[in-house]
């Protein structure tokens, strides 16, 4: 049991990092399998848009599906354009804030799409197809030589070699690999300064951060089971009173309003400990708004508490 626990807070502290490995893990997995057992180059005319469609489309996919699967990108986006409210940026600050979480919510949609390309640049096969295909390429390569050799050069991805006296060039699956590695190497060198960054200009402590989302964890399982028991007793109420014909009891439950305020983005503000909408929220005197003010700042380092607060669709 206590090596259970020890495993259970390792994952909770490197929750994020786990995530995202997941993620790589199963898009690389999933490349290599489309690779293997789905593609197949038509060594043809059509290998240029044949590659390229395997190359980006997927990765365009897992990005769209990134952003509809981000907690925090609906926490943005729901409710902003209902009945009597503009759905236009009216102050240049709001603009600014919505940018910013717009953009930690592109950051973390983009892991997926970025492992598939990378992964699929080392293994090649897309990059040859739709490099054989490319009329500069045979221009290159054939140059007066008839379309024959542009025919040869379309068939290198399925066995094919160049005919004599063709220019010499670097293998495609050479080309593929070294852009695989130079954008893994940008990548992790770009996460690694991002993560430096946001943690140097952090406005909390590390220990605090850990105890941070600590708290938000248990916030949630403790969210999750007082709704399950209220929702029950509301039912219970209100179904009893339709059986029964009786009129209903008075039964204290949140308003819109008050869903509306703790479902608004958490801002930092040094005024104020709060470690989550809901903590802000009981913290001040009901009917006062605790939406951000000018004080408050947008952390890149406190992104995760829109993450984890409440699991709305239960995926993070």
């Amino acid at each position: 049991m206590e090596k259970f626990r020890t495993v259970l807070d390792f994952c909770l502290s490197h929750q994020k990092v786990l995530s995202y490995s997941a993620v790589s893990l199963l898009t690389a997995g999933s490349e290599r399998l489309f690779s293997v057992v789905v593609f197949q180059c038509p060594c043809n005319s059509w290998n240029t848009l044949y590659g390229s469609v395997f190359l980006l489309v997927p990765a365009l996919i897992l990005f769209l599906l990134g952003y509809l699967l981000n907690v925090r990108a609906w926490r943005l986006f729901t409710g902003c354009c209902a009945p009597g409210r503009c759905c236009c940026c009216i102050h240049r600050r709001r603009c600014w804030r919505y940018f910013r979480v717009l953009w930690l919510v592109t950051v973390s949609a983009a892991v997926a799409p970025l492992t598939w390309i990378a992964v699929a640049l080392l293994g090649a096969n897309f990059y040859e197809c739709a490099a054989s295909g490319s009329s500069l390429l045979q221009r290159h390569l054939c140059q007066g030589r008839g379309t024959q050799c542009h025919e040869q050069v379309a068939r290198i991805p399925c066995g094919g070699t160049l005919p004599q006296g063709a220019q010499t060039f670097v293998s495609l699956r050479t080309q593929s690999q070294v852009l695989g590695w130079i954008l893994v190497a940008s990548i992790m060198a770009l996460v690694l300064t991002v993560t430096c960054i946001n943690r140097c200009r952090s406005p909390v402590s590390f220990l605090q951060l850990r105890f941070w989302k600590i708290y938000l964890e248990k916030e949630r399982e403790v969210f999750e089971r007082k709704a399950k028991e209220h929702a029950t007793k509301l039912a219970e109420r209100n179904l009893k009173c339709f059986f029964e014909s009786t009129e209903p009891e008075p039964f204290q439950t949140p308003t819109n309003k008050d869903w509306q305020q703790i479902s608004s983005l958490y801002a930092f503000n040094t005024k104020g400990q709060y470690y989550s909408m809901i903590h802000k929220y009981i913290s001040v005197n009901r009917g006062t708004s605790i939406r951000s003010t000018e004080e408050d700042v947008f952390s890149p380092a406190l992104g995760f508490v829109d993450g984890t607060d409440v699991n709305e669709t239960g995926t993070l």
